[in-house]
C-alpha cells in the first residue's frame, strides 16, 4: 500500500509504502490502547461506586479491630494472671512474716498489744496529693517484683534473728541456772575448807545442800547424761553434759533415775539425796565444771536468776 503526501511545505510531493507488516502493528497498537481504555474505566466504576466501597471498608476494618481487641484481651488477661499469681505469693509471705513477728514479740517478752500483727497498723495525718502519674501494667509490674524482693530480703533477716534468739535461750538452757534441790542451805561452800575427814586445809569444788534422804535431786540445766553409777569417793553420782564443755555432778545420791546416754531437760529428776561414797551425812554435794576445772556453782544460779 503506497500513501502519496501532498503538503505546501514539502517541494515535492512524498510517498509512503506500508507494508503488512505495519498494518499487523498497528492494528495491535490499536486494540492494546482499546483494552486499556476498557480497564480503566471498569476500574474507576468499581473504585467509585458507593455501596461496594463501603462495605469492603467496613469488613477490612471491623477484622482488624476484632484483631486487635484479641490481642488485648489475651494481654490483659495474661498480665492479670500474673498480678494475681504474684499477689498471692506477697500474701503468704505477709502471713510469714506475721508469724515470724508473732514468735519473736513473744521471745523478745513484748506485750500483745504493743505489736498487734494480726491488725493493720493505725494512719492518719495531712492529705498531701501526690503528682499524677500513669500507671501502667509494667510499672505495676515493676513495683511489685521490688515489693516481692523486699518482703524475701526482711523474711530471711526475721528467721536469722529467730535463730539467733533461739540459739541464745538455747543456750540459756543448757547452761546450770536452776538449784537442784527445791529447798536447802549450803553446808559448804565453794572454795578452800576444813576437809571434815582429815582435819586440813583442802579445796571443796562445789557446794553442799543440806536436805534429808531421799529429796529430789533435779538437772540444773537441759544435756545428756554421761555418767551414772557408784563413784569411789562421789558415791552414786550423776554427771551431765550440757555441751559447750560444760558439765555437772550430783553426788552422794541414795538412788539414780537416769542412766549414761538419756537426754534430760532443765528440771528434770535424776536422782535421790543420800549419804554414798566420802560423805558424813545426807547432803547433795553439786559441781559445775568449764573445760574440766571446777567453777562455782553460786555465780551461775545468781546470773540466772538477776
Amino acid at each position: 500500500m503506497n500513501i502519496i503526501l501532498v503538503s505546501n511545505r514539502f517541494a515535492k510531493a512524498r510517498s509512503v509504502t506500508l507494508t503488512g507488516t505495519h498494518v499487523m502493528a498497528a492494528a495491535v497498537m490499536a486494540l492494546g490502547l482499546f483494552l486499556a481504555a476498557v480497564l480503566t474505566v471498569q476500574y474507576a466504576i468499581v473504585r467509585f461506586q458507593p455501596g461496594v466501597v463501603s462495605d469492603e471498608l467496613r469488613g477490612w476494618l471491623a477484622s482488624a479491630q476484632a484483631a486487635e481487641q484479641q490481642k488485648q484481651q489475651a494481654y490483659l488477661h495474661k498480665s492479670l494472671d500474673a498480678m494475681a499469681m504474684r499477689l498471692g505469693q506477697m500474701q503468704a509471705q505477709l502471713q510469714r512474716l506475721d508469724g515470724l513477728g508473732a514468735r519473736l514479740a513473744k521471745m523478745t517478752g513484748m506485750k500483745p498489744q504493743e505489736f498487734s500483727f494480726g491488725q493493720s497498723p493505725a494512719q492518719g495525718g495531712p492529705f498531701i496529693p501526690a503528682m499524677p502519674q500513669e500507671v501502667t501494667f509494667s510499672l505495676m509490674d515493676k513495683q511489685m517484683a521490688e515489693l516481692t524482693e523486699l518482703l524475701k530480703d526482711r523474711g530471711d533477716k526475721l528467721v536469722a534473728l529467730e535463730t539467733l534468739l533461739q540459739q541464745d535461750r538455747l543456750d540459756k538452757k543448757m547452761l546450770p541456772s536452776v538449784a537442784p534441790v527445791t529447798s536447802a542451805w549450803y553446808a559448804s561452800n565453794f572454795g578452800w575448807r576444813i576437809d571434815p575427814f582429815t582435819g586440813q586445809s583442802a579445796m571443796h569444788e562445789g557446794v553442799d545442800y543440806m536436805v534429808p534422804e531421799g529429796t529430789p535431786i533435779y538437772a540444773s540445766a537441759g544435756g545428756v547424761v554421761v555418767y551414772a553409777e557408784t563413784h569411789p569417793q562421789y558415791g552414786n553420782m550423776v554427771e551431765i553434759d550440757h555441751g559447750n564443755e560444760v558439765i555437772t555432778r550430783y553426788a552422794h545420791a541414795s538412788k539414780l533415775l537416769v542412766k549414761v546416754g538419756d537426754v534430760v531437760r532443765r528440771g528434770h529428776e535424776v536422782a535421790k539425796v543420800g549419804s554414798t561414797g566420802r560423805s558424813t551425812g545426807n547432803h547433795l554435794h553439786f559441781e559445775v565444771r568449764y573445760k574440766g576445772s571446777a567453777q562455782n556453782p553460786v555465780r551461775f544460779l545468781q546470773n540466772a536468776a538477776s
